[in-house]
């Protein structure tokens, strides 16, 4: 190893450690000189000595490093065994934490440079976020956190074991790819369901709104209009609230379709963006005229990683895709429509799967567009005739109507006038 690269590697060692040392002296910046076992100049000592058994592996072998490790550790937890006597703080990750620099330090000599940056930033990120992590477990409820668990285990052990090929007569259905697929959009649902659980009512409807488009649009949009019934006040900042989690749905449309057919993306974009910006702008309209803020109501939203939620899911996405291909090899494209229009009664995140997987292939780009296209329409639809047929005639169903409506003009001519530009071929 030449000086030059030893010197840098050694450097990012010592400021491994120095970063680690910042945020544990951060957190004890209460104590008293002395009266802690580490903090920014021992953890910037600790990535540094490990940044230099790291370089006496390479110049002499392992025995050195071995030793070195074993003197530090032996001495970090006596000293931390005698603070924690002192303080009645039984707590282990600062001595896991000092490892953990010690170990980067040996790696930013011997190993990957970035790789030893990034689990750098990586610890102090996590350690960082102790309040914050914490306060999410104790909002989250024993069921939800066991929903979770099994899920994974269930895909991590199962997922490998699935036939990675189709076992259906007309060879459509691939084991794999419909779980991972089920997995996958699961996962997002739940990124806005724990995001309502941690924060709950306090941020307000916009924000539940918000993260009610992640898990279920019309979920939410139901038991906003159940809600604005019970609080007639609340009722025109539960529409914006609605509104946004409209938004978000076509935005979640925009980026699934992308994902598996990258085609989609500007076609999509080009008629559901302009959708998503009226509907926004309406929220903003409808949350100025309404003024206040109000607090979110229970959305009694689904665990989307319970397993029935899950099965029903990929059950519904395997009738889709089923469906799809059934039908367009059978009668012809436009039969997707069909699928479209009465898939989009239920959900959106199945068609757009299906349709995304069909296009280039079976499904030309402009016959996959139109049919995502039908199915957000017939979506949006639905979900106005919720607010009315649960909210009454009353300003709640009335303001997210128009917002909708709105959205659908909107998104219909800028797909006509731009379809021209940039066509769906």
């Amino acid at each position: 190893m030449e000086f030059v690269e030893a010197f840098q590697r050694l450097g990012v060692s010592l400021a491994i450690g120095l970063l680690v040392g910042c945020e544990r002296g951060w957190q004890d910046r209460d104590l008293p000189a002395g009266g802690r076992t580490a903090g920014i100049r021992t953890f910037g000592l600790s990535g540094f000595l490990g940044g230099i058994a790291g370089y006496l592996q390479v110049q002499s072998g392992p025995i050195m490093p071995a030793v070195l490790l074993l003197l530090f550790g032996t001495a970090f937890v006596l000293f931390k065994r005698r603070e924690a006597e002192e303080e009645e703080d039984y707590g282990v990750t600062t001595v896991v934490a000092g490892f953990v620099v010690f170990a980067l330090g040996a790696m930013a000599v011997v190993g990957d440079l970035r790789l030893a940056a990034a689990g750098g930033v990586a610890t102090t990120a996590l350690l960082a976020a102790k309040r914050s992590l914490h306060g999410f477990l104790e909002q989250l409820k024993w069921l939800e956190i066991r929903a979770a668990l099994i899920l994974l285990a269930m895909s991590l052990v199962a997922l490998p074991l699935l036939p990675n090929e189709p076992v259906d007569p007309w060879q459509v259905l691939n084991p794999f790819a419909l779980w991972l697929l089920t997995i996958t959009i699961a996962a997002i649902s739940f990124a806005g369901y724990v995001a309502i659980r941690v924060v709950g009512p306090s941020r307000g409807i916009l924000f539940a709104g918000a993260a009610g488009g992640l898990v279920s649009s019309t979920a939410l949009t139901l038991s906003f209009a159940r809600f604005a019934t019970e609080a007639p006040e609340s009722a025109q900042q539960l529409a914006s609230g609605a509104a946004i989690a409209g938004a978000l749905s076509l935005v979640r449309v925009v980026v699934i379709g992308a994902v598996l057919a990258p085609v989609l993306l500007i076609p999509l974009a080009i008629a559901l963006i302009p959708a998503v910006l009226v509907l926004l702008a309406a929220s903003a309209v409808i949350v100025r005229r309404s003024g206040g803020k109000q607090g979110a109501p229970d959305l009694h939203l689904k665990n989307p990683f319970e397993l029935g939620e899950v099965l029903r899911f990929g059950a519904l996405l395997g009738g889709v895709i089923l469906a799809s291909k059934v039908l367009v090899d059978r009668i012809g494209q436009t039969m997707l429509f069909v699928v479209a229009a009465v898939s989009g009664l239920m959900d959106l995140d199945a068609i757009t799967l299906s349709t995304a997987r069909l296009t280039g292939t079976t499904v030309d780009l402009a016959t996959a567009v139109a049919a995502i296209l039908i199915a957000v329409t017939v979506n949006l639809l639905t979900k106005v005739v919720l607010a009315f047929t649960a909210g009454g005639k009353g300003p709640y169903a009335i303001a997210l109507a128009l917002a909708t409506l709105a959205a659908i003009a909107a998104g219909a001519l800028a797909y006509f006038i731009l379809g021209s530009v940039f066509p769906a071929s």
